[in-house]
């Protein structure tokens, strides 16, 4: 049992204790890998582990709950502490993160109306069933009753968002009720109406911020009431998203300067010190002026990569942690090696088109329905209908649509609409016969994690398809959420330039860290022996997909490619370092 304090400073047992964490998400490592991680945190110098926690991973359909494998947040905290480090929880229902809808359940958006991160009842009574799970979890794992978690996150950057403080308070009380007792804290951005709208009384304010750490510092004080000052995302890099030129990196020697400064004054955790992968589909998005998804590396230019490896970055910052604190010599327990398994030829390929019916139950409908009226939170939809009474294709608008759509006539390719394109009608050339398919591949390509346009973010189409000046009706709709890839059907026929399955194989003697090049492939994504590592999308900056050992086996493993825009080279690659835009 031990007592973690918020005064004027943080106080563990009666003693100062200066926070020096490092952000590790759990969910975005396996969790062979989670020691070895930790591990080299607590070899840096740092005596405190921060994660995030996703409610959409954890209850990714309502009244369904996981926390078992990557999910096992309880198993992640008693990790830690048996490297004698402690933990900081964010358990917010929100966490932005660069995650799929900053971490909210798909499955909200599903009620028309449904408002976010305020005092709208069918949203807190969302939040109240989690809470009464996840709760039961994570609060016994406080230092009061024997754990290693010394502080939890009410909300993340709330003040850049709203500023509902009835919602607040709400989310407050919702946690003390479930048992928590360690101080509790608030984050965000470093200023005073950011701070202002963020904060409520009892909890830390803390800040989010990646450089000026003494003028950042001194805004915060203002809003502590005397209290210790903390950055809690020190930002030491930033995230990449799919056409943005190349990998984005911080600059070092600034940054060093940056934490010396913020160990001199206060206390610090490291936003990423491991950024880890957004496997799956679970990458999030902006929209300012336009959609912008990030890729499937959340390398951050972190203080480890990707596959957590120690940097210079790392080397400088332990350099710099030595002067405040001891820095402790660890043995690093678990083996990690890289691999290049050569070049593979597909064994088997299927256009969608033929497997269709093995992949998904279709519903039909006189209008298009989005993924989540549909219960589908994930992965691709497919719309299709007759065109019995068009004598021709000229004109398209789909409306309410969202993110991206393949559309085809009679399995061939017509256009492709991204993004903004899809708010405009659009003229085609389609040859075509009355009775002919028409077929719209919509892609959820990430939903935005931060601002007013989390409300907007259902996927598919959720209006109309406008064809001609006319409203088209009389659908099916095919959903596709692609966690079932056994039940594709490699007997089908498979026809060039349509959207298509690739199967490959190779035998392992050895298993390591590799990772997949996809040059020259058009966009997608790939599973290995089942399990979805995520995107890829030709016009980069990422070019490689890491593969995680443990996703690998002794003998045969199997690699399938989901490819949608006919653009498929014909082999893939296994290489044993990542794309040299992320190489360090």
């Amino acid at each position: 049992m031990g007592l973690f304090e918020c005064k004027d400073n943080f106080y563990l047992d009666g003693k100062p204790f200066q926070v020096i964490s490092g952000g590790i998400h759990y969910f975005r490592i396996v969790p062979e890998y989670w020691r070895d991680r930790l591990e080299k945190l607590k070899a840096m110098g740092c005596n405190t582990v921060e994660t995030y926690i996703p409610w959409n991973m954890h209850e990714p359909n309502k009244g369904e709950y996981h926390f078992e494998g990557m999910l096992d947040v309880a198993k992640f905290v008693r990790t830690a502490q048996e490297l004698g480090l402690y933990v900081i929880l964010r358990p917010s229902p929100y966490i932005c993160a660069e995650w799929e809808f900053g971490g909210l359940p798909a499955w909200l958006l599903k009620e028309d109306g449904m408002r976010l991160r305020t005092s709208y009842q069918p949203f807190l009574d969302a939040v109240a069933t989690y809470y009464d799970e996840l709760f039961k979890i994570i609060a016994p794992l406080q230092i009061n009753y024997g754990g290693p978690v010394i502080m939890m996150q009410v909300e993340n950057e709330y003040g850049y968002y709203g500023s509902d403080g009835n919602y607040m308070q709400t989310m407050k009380k919702m946690m003390v009720g479930r048992g928590v007792v360690v101080p509790l804290v608030t984050s965000d951005g470093p200023t005073d109406e950011s701070l202002s709208c963020g904060k409520l009384e009892g909890v830390l304010p803390t800040g989010n911020f990646g450089s000026h750490t003494k003028e950042r510092f001194e805004v915060l004080k203002r809003h502590t009431n005397g209290g210790p000052l903390m950055c809690t995302e020190f930002w030491v890099g930033w995230f990449d998203h799919w056409g943005n030129g190349g990998h984005m990196t911080g600059n070092l020697e600034q940054s060093a300067k940056d934490l010396d400064e913020m160990l001199k004054l206060g206390h610090v955790n490291i936003y990423m010190f491991e950024g880890g992968t957004n496997f799956g589909f679970m990458n999030g998005s902006n929209y300012y002026d336009e959609l912008t998804p990030d890729v499937t590396s959340y390398d951050y230019d972190g203080i480890l990569t990707e596959d957590g490896q120690i940097t210079e970055k790392y080397r400088k910052y332990k350099e710099i942690i030595s002067k405040y604190a001891p820095v402790p010599e660890v043995e690093f327990s678990t083996k990690i090696s890289r691999k290049a398994y050569g070049t593979l030829v597909p064994e088997e390929k299927v256009s969608l088109f033929s497997t269709l019916d093995t992949l998904s139950k279709k519903t039909t409908s006189p209008y298009p329905v989005s993924m989540e009226k549909l219960g589908q939170n994930y992965g691709y939809i497919l719309y299709r209908s007759t065109l019995a009474k068009e004598q021709s294709l000229n004109r398209i608008r789909l409306w309410r649509a969202n993110d991206r759509a393949n559309i085809f006539v009679d399995g061939k390719p017509v256009k492709i609409l991204y993004d903004r394109e899809l708010l405009t009608e659009h003229e085609v050339k389609a040859d075509m016969e009355p009775g002919s398919t028409l077929d719209i591949l919509m892609e959820n390509m990430g939903r935005v994690n931060f601002g007013p346009r989390m409300e907007e973010q259902r996927k598919g189409i959720d209006g109309c398809v406008q064809i001609n000046g006319h409203m088209h009706h009389d659908w099916e709709i095919y959903p596709l959420s692609l966690d079932n890839t056994a039940a594709i059907d490699f007997s089908g026929a498979y026809k060039e330039g349509t959207p298509a399955f690739y199967k490959f194989s190779f035998c392992a003697d050895e298993i390591a860290d590799t990772f997949l090049d996809f040059a020259e492939w058009g966009k997608g994504c790939i599973f290995v022996n089942g399990f979805n590592i995520g995107r890829f999308w030709e016009i980069g900056p990422q070019k490689r997909l890491y593969i995680p050992a443990p996703l690998l086996k002794n003998g045969k493993n199997e690699i399938i490619v989901f490819e949608t825009d006919g653009k498929a080279p014909g082999t893939i690659t296994l290489r044993d370092e990542p794309d040299i835009g992320a190489k360090r």
